[in-house]
């Protein structure tokens, strides 16, 4: 089975959060939470946090350069690794994208 949905974190700000999942039953078996930011006529990438590997990683993206390489997140599950980024981005999409902002 796969999902996906859109949530709106901040309307002023143009923060949203993107999440994508498949799974075996109650197992996931791969994911995507993606914090995008809505900008004039453009969706900037800020961060990606994805299973696509097997394990937990995160990727940040700079306005230069783009997607920076992926590193080591979360220790659990696929399931838990996509629940840990879902609650990271919510709490922090504006450090996020500050911090996008400066790159």
């Amino acid at each position: 089975m796969s999902a996906d949905y859109l949530r709106i974190l901040d309307r002023v700000l143009g923060a949203r959060l993107w999440v994508e999942f498949t799974s075996e039953g109650r197992e996931i078996t791969d994911y995507a939470v993606v914090l995008l930011l809505k900008r004039r006529n453009a969706t900037e990438t800020i961060r990606v946090y994805d299973g696509a590997h097997g394990h937990n990683e995160m990727h940040r993206y700079s306005r230069n350069g783009g997607k920076q390489p992926g590193a080591p997140f979360h220790s659990g599950t696929l399931g838990e690794g996509m629940r840990g980024a879902i609650k990271e981005v919510e709490a922090g999409y504006r450090e996020m994208i500050e911090g996008w902002e400066r790159q």
